[in-house]
């Protein structure tokens, strides 16, 4: 669905390598996670795919099409929801989404326009001009307005930002919808809860290199070596009565509970440890390792 190979990016003005042989392959159906600091070479990538930006070299072909011989071929395949918030304020929500329709040759489609305004609870809002909108609701009508062609990919950049929380959950379930249903996605956050949520897939990009690109549950398991376990005693736990566990860091929590981090491969060892101490717990917190820290863990590195 979307091939690109050795792509690098050089911006002639300062000689700032933003990509460097960028080499990646998403199928149909995938729901990847783009992820990568500020600067990190994301948007670039982005850029080049709507066509913004022109590659250095390497080639990139959408659906098959070739970017740079059947640019118009590829721009019908792909809809891509920007970071930067770009459309005529002047307009009409209905007449904004009419005239990116009219882009694409599309006539009478204000039933899916409206369905899809529904779904990102944009309905009442359709006679509303651009300018008076809040800041979430232009978030959610740049999604919209990348769907009106039914694209076979969608690329969004930090989709939610300045989004509240309970529309960013109104917007999580409709991008399931939209993966269920058989579309790509492609999601760059900076909430990476969002993309361990959402994603299936995390590539990391770093100082425009891919540093990591694998299924999630995989990269979590590989890193996820280090556990955080909580020990809920039925009685005043005292620091000093854990010097037997003190490679583990043992920390007072609540007066009853004990915290520590531990490799996973020791949980066992650690707890006959306690019991041969006769202390007897009366709970057990294991804490594993979130998407975020996996992320900083490869950034640092």
């Amino acid at each position: 669905m979307l091939k690109i190979n050795n792509v690098s990016k050089t911006y002639l003005k300062n000689q700032k390598e933003a990509l460097k042989n960028i080499n990646l392959n998403i199928t149909k159906g995938e729901f990847t996670a783009l992820l990568g600091q500020n600067g990190a070479g994301k948007t670039t990538l982005i850029n080049i795919l709507a066509g913004n930006v022109k590659k250095t070299h390497g080639e990139v072909k959408i659906g098959g099409y070739d970017l740079e011989k059947q640019e118009l071929e590829t721009k019908k395949i792909i809809g891509i929801v920007p970071q930067e918030i770009s459309y005529d304020p002047a307009f009409t929500v209905e007449e904004l989404l009419k005239k990116q329709s009219g882009y694409f040759g599309l006539k009478n489609n204000n039933e899916y326009i409206d369905e899809l305004l529904e779904s990102l609870a944009l309905k009442d809002k359709k006679k509303a001009y651009g300018r008076e909108l809040s800041g979430g609701m232009k978030r959610r009508l740049l999604i919209v307005k990348a769907l009106v062609h039914k694209p076979e990919i969608l690329i969004l950049d930090e989709p939610t930002a300045g989004v509240d929380i309970e529309l960013r959950h109104t917007m999580y379930e409709f991008l399931r919808k939209l993966h269920k249903s058989g579309m790509t996605i492609i999601l760059t956050t900076h909430y990476i809860e969002e993309a361990e949520k959402l994603c299936k897939r995390v590539i990391v990009i770093n100082n425009g290199s891919i540093i990591a690109d694998e299924p999630k549950d995989k990269l979590l398991k590989d890193f996820s070596k280090e556990i955080k376990v909580e020990i809920d005693f039925d009685w005043e736990v005292n620091i000093a009565d854990f010097e037997f566990l003190s490679e583990y860091h043992p920390k007072i929590k609540d007066k009853r509970k004990v915290s520590l981090k531990i490799d996973k491969n020791d949980l066992t060892k650690i707890l006959e440890m306690i019991m041969q101490k006769n202390m007897k717990f009366v709970d057990l917190n294991i804490e594993k390792q979130k998407l975020e820290d996996v992320y900083l863990q490869l950034i640092r590195r």
